[in-house]
C-alpha cells in the first residue's frame, strides 16, 4: 500500500483503540436518584454549553463537577463524581504492551485524544502502556485547547513527535478523525480489531512483532 513511504512516527487515539470505553457504566452511576434516564442524562451532558470548554481545557475538574450538579441536579461529592466518571474506562487494555515495545524500537510513538483532565489523570495512573509514550508526545484536547477533527491538534501531535505529516501514521476508531489526519498528509488506519491492525501495519511495511 504505502510501504515505500518512510514512516518515523505512529500516533494512536486512546478510547476504543487502546482502552475500551463503556459509557453505560458512567451514565447509570451519574443518573442514580435523578428523574432522568441514563440516556437522557448523558445526552444533556454532551449538549451542555460548557462541554467544549471541558474537553478543551478551559474548565477545571471541580468546576465541571459543580456545573453538572447545578444544571442536572446531580448530588454527589467530587470524589464520588470522579470515581463514576472514570468507571467508563475498562481497566483491561485492548493492546498488549509488547506491541508498543516492538514499535518503540523503530518509531516515535504518540497519543492523540479528545479527553478531559479527570480521564487523563486516571489513564496515566492505570495503564502500563504509557511508559512507551514520552510525556511530550501525549497530546490531549484538554491540554492543547483544540479537539479532533481540528487540524490544530493533529499539527501539535506532529510537532511533538518532530515529524512531517507524510512521515506519520495515525490510528483512530472514528473514520472521520482518520480522514482529518489524512487531509494533512498523514497515513491513516481506522481501528477495528487488534488482528486487523496487525494486517494494516504489514500493508504499510511496519514491523509490529
Amino acid at each position: 500500500m504505502s510501504a515505500s513511504r518512510q514512516f518515523r512516527a505512529i500516533i494512536f487515539d486512546i478510547g476504543r483503540v487502546l482502552v475500551r470505553v463503556d459509557i453505560q457504566k458512567a451514565k447509570e452511576g451519574l443518573a442514580q436518584g435523578l428523574p432522568l434516564t441514563p440516556e437522557e442524562l448523558w445526552s444533556a451532558i454532551e449538549k451542555d454549553p460548557r462541554w467544549p470548554d471541558w474537553q478543551e481545557g478551559r474548565m477545571t475538574a471541580h468546576d465541571w463537577h459543580l456545573n453538572l450538579c447545578k444544571r442536572l441536579g446531580i448530588s454527589m461529592s467530587f470524589e464520588q463524581f470522579v470515581k463514576v466518571w472514570n468507571s467508563a474506562l475498562d481497566p483491561q487494555p485492548i493492546q498488549r504492551d509488547s506491541l508498543f515495545e516492538t514499535l518503540a524500537k523503530s518509531y516515535k510513538l504518540g497519543l492523540l485524544s479528545n479527553t478531559d483532565p479527570i480521564h487523563v489523570a486516571h489513564l496515566e495512573a492505570t495503564y502500563s502502556f504509557f511508559k512507551f509514550f514520552p510525556k511530550a508526545t501525549r497530546i490531549y484536547s484538554c491540554s492543547v485547547g483544540a479537539s479532533k477533527p481540528n487540524p490544530l491538534i493533529y499539527r501539535e501531535a506532529l510537532r511533538a513527535c518532530k515529524v512531517k505529516a507524510d512521515e506519520a501514521i495515525y490510528i483512530d476508531d472514528i473514520q472521520g478523525y482518520v480522514e482529518a489526519a489524512k487531509g494533512l498528509g498523514c497515513a491513516g488506519i481506522q481501528f477495528r480489531t487488534p488482528e486487523e491492525l496487525q494486517k494494516e501495519f504489514e500493508n504499510f511495511g511496519i514491523n509490529a512483532g
